[in-house]
């Protein structure tokens, strides 16, 4: 058989034009060779199995057979072309035929993206500013405050509203006389000072009592969610059904024992407290971590893109976000563009934790990944049962192997880069 002719054009940075040429005799023995092979079994009316002729054989099978054999040839010397040029790559060809009649070689033009070629640079550079907290008694005890007020109920008072207190309202919103989408409403509850709405509507809120009635005017932000109120000002009118303030819990043996202490001691409750913000810490810390390696790692290194990866990307967050909200109409859908920005970051810090796991030779710790598991089912009510899920779903092993690689290749940074301390508190951490 003939040698594939191969030839490859860069139209881009990543995108190849591989075109090819299979010799037509290659094509016409492998025809030839499947057609005996049919012959020996065909049965055709008015002739015997193994006794058709070769004409009749060819008449009846000859061109599903050809189109068969182009179709083979086509993908076979593709993957022949691909290893011949040493090529990687990132997803499916685009093929363009270009003559596939009998008796001519078969030529066409297959337009793919390969993944980008590149060393690491910058991680000799990489500097760490790593959050250090110290949870002290003022942290304990006002983290026990907020599972307080969590725990809290609403009682009406006789007095003003003040900023913490729930304002129970009647309001209608207009704007040039008209009441705007989502304008009106009856015995909404307002916690004021929480941000759920407006500062300036709920500024307004201040000094109230029941039965009061005010009306003032509130100038909506220009970037406001809603472009037809973006720098607009909307009258409001607000009548005052009810002002109530947060009752909180005793911190009694009662209410200790609602977070799982079951010697409703408060000293045990306080150690549960701490430890629980220890934990909250040290992963926000991890995160913080990571997150400064990433943008440092980024930085460094400014990659091209395959357009194919990111669009699977896109596409893939699109779907997640429509699961999440429960949209199934495709139509309906946010915007795919919307999503490109990230998915350029994922697909880039792909590529980036790919190189340092080959450039470094890193591999899995086999026995973190029981650790991991634990970690995982803990939570539930019953973690043996979902251990066993997790262990007979290959995906969902694959998940927990994917994020211990992923930890390990942060390890493997942050050992490489210059850490320096930084002092916060529990409450800044947390905000950050």
């Amino acid at each position: 058989m003939s040698e594939t002719q191969v030839s490859v054009e860069s139209t881009n940075e990543l995108e190849r034009r591989i075109r090819v040429q299979v010799p037509a005799e290659n094509i016409d023995s492998e025809v030839e060779v499947r057609l005996k092979s049919v012959a020996r079994t065909a049965r055709i009316k008015g002739f015997r199995p193994g006794k058709v002729p070769a004409k009749v054989i060819r008449q009846h099978y000859g061109g599903q057979v050809r189109k068969e054999v182009l179709n083979e040839m086509l993908q076979s010397s593709y993957a022949e072309a691909i290893k011949k040029e040493e090529l990687n790559p990132a997803g499916g060809p685009r093929i363009e035929p270009e003559t596939m009649e009998k008796g001519q070689d078969l030529t066409y033009v297959a337009t793919v993206e390969v993944y980008p070629e590149f060393s690491l640079t910058g991680i000799e550079a990489i500097k760490l500013k790593k959050p250090v907290v110290d949870i002290g008694d003022k942290d304990i005890d006002s983290m026990i405050e907020t599972l307080r007020r969590q725990q809290g109920s609403w009682v009406g008072v006789d007095r003003k509203s003040k900023a913490g207190d729930q304002i129970i309202i009647d309001f209608e919103g207009k704007l040039k006389g008209e009441v705007i989408d989502g304008g009106r409403g009856e015995a909404v509850p307002v916690e004021i000072g929480q941000g759920r709405m407006l500062k300036e509507f709920e500024d307004n809120l201040l000094g109230l009592e029941a039965a009061a009635e005010k009306e003032f005017t509130v100038k909506f932000p220009k970037d406001y969610h809603d472009e037809t109120l973006n720098g607009q000002k909307i009258g409001f009118a607000v009548t005052v059904k009810e002002v109530c303030e947060r009752q909180l819990p005793e911190l009694d043996a009662d209410f200790i024992k609602e977070f799982g202490v079951a010697s409703g001691e408060v000293a045990d409750f306080r150690q549960e407290v701490c430890d629980n913000m220890q934990k909250e810490s040290d992963s926000k810390v991890r995160g913080e971590i990571k997150r400064q390696v990433m943008d440092q790692l980024l930085a460094a290194n400014p990659i091209g893109l395959p357009g194919v990866l990111v669009d699977q990307e896109s596409a893939s967050l699109q779907r997640d976000t429509m699961q999440r909200m429960g949209i199934t109409d495709v139509d309906k859908a946010p915007p795919l563009e919307s999503f490109r920005d990230t998915a350029e970051q994922r697909v880039r810090l792909g590529l980036l934790v790919s190189a340092v796991i080959s450039e470094n030779n890193l591999e899995l710790d086999r026995d973190r990944i029981q650790q991991k598991l634990d970690e995982v089912c803990e939570p539930y009510e019953n973690p043996d049962e979902i251990r066993k899920i997790y262990l007979g779903n290959q995906q969902l092993m694959s998940q927990i192997e994917n994020a211990l690689i992923e930890e390990q290749v942060i390890d493997w940074l942050v050992s490489q880069a210059t850490v320096s301390d930084k002092q916060t508190t529990f409450d800044k951490l947390m905000e950050e």
